[in-house]
């Protein structure tokens, strides 16, 4: 018997035949879906004493996968209104100086809960800001997140691990208006990543997983570091590899751009364990060493480093690598809305190859469902609508003036919806989103909570003057010249 049946339903499996369903149903037990098929037929199989939830007008898509994004970030976005110099200084004074555990936390709620009304089920959290700010000091910070993610019920691949030298860095905590300052050391840094994969790693049924992420070592950091600090941040990276692959784990890196995946095949950290974001401006060299190492790709093309360059990501498929879409939310200027970045995907390469045949809708869909599944190693459990899988499944209402008429469902949700038009969402087999609602969330509490700790962080950090809007928000072309291209 089913504990929960969704019904007359369309349903986009994204399974090993891409079947699109209609008119079907989806049964779940516990956390797991047990059957698909002709709604009469489930219903007559598997009805007595389910719950059911009228997919009528909706589509149902694997609960979408975001590859990369930032943890904090949902509490800084728009500072400094795309001053890129300022807004990351902004970022290290709060992640390493002017945050405490209830500001992760209440970031992690924040962004839980977005991530939860766009029907992004599973999605990547960098503790802190890019490769370089990590909230790896202590435990309680990584936990805290953990925590707020766990109460909104979506999935988290928690990504924590180290800095690049020179070491030590200076951080600090908080009680009540009091900071203290203390270094933090590689080594420890390393301990609280390994503290967090041990008390939250495959943890609440597999929703929250702990990756390990090193810094990139692109060619401004080979040519500055120094002969003594480089062979540092070098062993550190293969430390930090191979303490992912002992525990299993995805091991990460932020980005990357052209030259530094050869180096970091060179230093042997590649592999399908790999998730390498951003990789613009690769070499065909590079695309050929992602392919023989079964590396993946983490693709952004929202993000700023997708404009500095481009990343191959149709060519990287075409040999063979595993690209999946990701987010780089929240920060500075774009959300966890998949639709969105679907949508920008499409339009990024059809520019650049002059040919609107690149990317089918399909394909796009692929790269947030299944593809993200596979790169971060749990395609066994989610990414599809297939029996035996985890229940996480995202209802579209497609009862909308902008998704109609009902037909090409795949390619009206792809081309033309967007995160608001999510009515229903059930993760691990349980609901979620109901009725454009999240259940159980006083959504309220986490806005205010949200608006408190930003601000309490703004002013321990000293930070002033970056929520007001410049002078070249209106009528100039552009709005930082002086910083273009940060």
């Amino acid at each position: 018997m089913a504990d929960l049946i969704v019904t007359h339903a369309t349903v986009v499996t994204v399974d090993p035949a891409r079947r699109v369903l209609h008119d079907a149903a989806i049964a779940v037990t516990a956390d797991r879906i047990t059957a698909i098929g002709a709604t009469a037929d489930i219903l007559a199989r598997h009805g007595a004493g389910a719950e059911v939830i009228d997919g009528t007008h909706m589509v149902v898509l694997p609960g979408l996968v975001d590859v990369h994004a930032h943890a904090g970030h949902g509490l800084i976005k728009t500072l400094a209104s795309g001053d890129s110099e300022k807004w990351y200084e902004a970022c290290k004074r709060a992640y390493t100086t002017a945050s405490t555990p209830a500001f992760w936390y209440a970031e992690a709620q924040l962004a839980a809960l977005e991530r939860l009304r766009f029907g992004v089920t599973t999605g990547v959290s960098l503790l802190g800001g890019g490769d370089s700010i990590m909230r790896t000091d202590d435990p309680a910070y990584g936990s805290a997140h953990c925590e707020g993610v766990v109460e909104i019920g979506t999935r988290s691949v928690v990504a924590v691990g180290t800095t690049r030298p020179p070491h030590p860095l200076t951080y600090a905590s908080w009680e009540g208006e009091t900071a203290t300052e203390y270094p933090v050391s590689f080594e420890q840094q390393l301990a609280t990543s390994e503290t967090l994969i041990g008390a939250w790693h495959g943890t609440h049924g597999r929703r929250i997983n702990i990756c390990l992420l090193t810094p990139t070592l692109r060619a401004e950091h080979v040519e500055t570091l120094g002969a003594a600090e480089l062979e540092k941040a070098r062993a550190q990276a293969i430390k930090v590899s191979s303490v992912a692959r002992d525990h299993g784990l995805v091991f990460t890196q932020d980005g990357h751009r052209k030259g530094s995946v050869a180096y970091a095949h060179e230093m042997g950290i590649l592999g399908p364990e790999a998730l390498l974001s951003h990789s613009i401006d690769l070499t065909d060299d590079e695309i050929a060493i992602c392919a023989d190492t079964g590396t993946r790709i983490a693709h952004n093309p929202s993000a700023v480093a997708s404009i500095l360059g481009r990343c191959p990501a149709t060519e990287l498929m075409a040999a063979g690598v595993i690209v999946a879409l990701g987010s780089d939310a929240t920060a500075p200027d774009r959300s966890a809305d998949m639709f969105r970045h679907m949508q920008q995907a499409m339009h990024y390469h059809r520019r650049h190859h002059r040919d609107p045949s690149f990317l089918p809708p399909g394909k796009t869909l692929e790269m947030c469902t299944i593809d993200g599944a596979t790169a971060l190693g749990m395609a066994d459990d989610i990414g599809s609508i297939e029996v035996g899988k985890k229940a996480d499944l995202t209802l579209v209402d497609m009862r909308r003036p902008h998704l109609y008429p009902a037909n090409m469902h795949v390619s009206h949700v792809v081309n033309f919806a967007n995160g608001n038009d999510v009515h229903t969402v059930i993760i691990n087999g349980k609901l979620r989103l109901r009725d454009r609602k999240a259940v159980g969330i006083d959504e309220a509490a986490i806005l205010d909570a949200a608006q408190r700790e930003a601000e309490t962080m703004m002013r321990r950090a000293g930070i002033t003057g970056l929520t007001e809007t410049p002078d070249t928000f209106w009528k100039a072309l552009q709005m930082n010249p002086e910083s273009a291209g940060a």
